[in-house]
């Protein structure tokens, strides 16, 4: 089939500028104006900016399904809370918002969920991308600290590592750092481990 050539005008365009100023600039948003978005990216929202992330890699995706699968097995079993994926919005603090891989709450908190958003969590699990690895490291660690949530996790797919850390006193402090060989373990749902190894195995298959 011959190539299609599109007109020099189409290879010329400019973006559509007339419907982006229909938006806020960026540091004007508020969140409501965030909320109101309706696309299928993930897009996060920090204090009038918003913040377009990168789409997810098919090995992350793998690896996300894995750990979701296993929790909400976990969760469902007996009867802890709830446990959703990304896409989905959580208020760390007013014009505050991320969307972790995977999030839970303990059915306590079930008053914190809402149909457009959760305020807060009471369990975050990010896979680190390859894109901006300080992100999840550090600035999420530091964000979900002071939003008050009680446990993070940070799933490591380059070096085959996942990170434990749960809230003392405003702080996260590493439960620990799981290898293969090992199981990772919750400190906040006693009894729920995963085997690192088979975390990473599955997007080799």
């Amino acid at each position: 089939m011959a190539a299609v050539r599109l007109p020099n005008a189409t290879l010329n365009a400019e973006p559509t500028w007339d419907i982006a100023r229909l938006f806020p600039p960026q540091g004007q948003w508020d969140a409501e104006d965030y909320l109101a978005l309706d696309t299928n990216r993930l897009i996060e929202f920090s204090h009038g900016l918003l913040e377009v992330l990168t789409m997810p890699t098919q090995s992350h995706q793998i690896i996300t399904r894995f750990l979701f699968r296993l929790l909400e097995q976990f969760v469902m079993a007996q009867q802890l809370g709830m446990v959703l994926f990304a896409p989905l919005r959580i208020q760390l603090w007013p014009n505050k918002y991320r969307e972790p891989d995977i999030v839970f709450m303990l059915r306590k908190n079930d008053e914190r969920r809402s149909e457009r958003f959760w305020v807060g969590a009471d369990l975050v699990i990010e896979v680190v991308s390859p894109d901006d690895r300080r992100r999840d490291y550090e600035t999420k660690r530091r964000e979900y600290a002071q939003a008050g949530i009680p446990e993070y996790w940070i799933v490591d797919p380059a070096m085959r590592q996942i990170y434990v850390l749960t809230l003392v006193e405003g702080q996260y402090v590493e439960h620990g750092c799981f290898e293969s060989g090992q199981q990772a373990d919750s400190v906040l749902l006693a009894g729920f481990e995963v085997k690192v190894e088979e975390v990473f195995a599955a997007a080799e298959g």
